[in-house]
């Protein structure tokens, strides 16, 4: 009988059921964490689920957290892999860091999640049309928006929504 509990057996599926789980790779993608930026929300290892329809139908909204594809001067850093960073600033706003408080339209953000706060000044500036400003939660240990400049809207693969692992801390990221 313990013979049988380390034998890993080939399931069969159907055409059909193949198809079915190709569609579920349309509409989310598991993925783990390998950096510290993210802390504390996110730490080194945890797998999260990203949902790639989220922004079908709405737009990025701020305090998302959001997997991008690298961005004109991320790739000109030889920067190949996604990222994952918070949305702070959206389309049209202007966006400030100093004494330590990031600013909106000149009116402080309140962030709970951040690790702690961040040690340098940047802006004011302007975000375009179309883009985003974000920063991970581990503000002076991430390379982000305050770095390299901003994210266009097409280059945002999705939503965070999940982190399923490890279990002890699993659930919803969503706001």
């Amino acid at each position: 009988m313990q013979q049988g509990l380390d034998k890993l057996v080939e399931l069969n599926i159907s055409e059909a059921q193949s198809r079915s789980l190709q569609k579920c790779g349309e509409v989310i993608k598991a993925y783990y964490i390998p950096s510290k930026a993210m802390l504390p929300t996110l730490q080194v290892n945890d797998r999260i689920i990203l949902d790639k329809t989220a922004y079908r139908t709405q737009t990025p909204r701020r305090g998302d957290i959001v997997i991008f594809q690298p961005t004109k001067s991320l790739q000109q850093q030889n920067f190949k892999e996604v990222f994952i960073k918070r949305v702070i600033g959206l389309p049209g706003e202007r966006v400030e860091v100093r004494n330590g408080t990031v600013y909106i339209n000149k009116k402080p953000v309140k962030e709970a999640y951040i690790a702690e706060r961040p040690q340098y000044q940047y802006g004011p500036v302007v975000i375009p049309r179309n883009s985003y400003f974000v920063l991970g939660d581990n503000r002076n240990n991430s390379h982000d928006s305050h770095y390299w400049g901003f994210v266009p809207r097409d280059l945002i693969v999705g939503k965070v929504v999940w982190r399923y692992y490890p279990l002890d801390r699993a659930g919803s990221l969503s706001q």
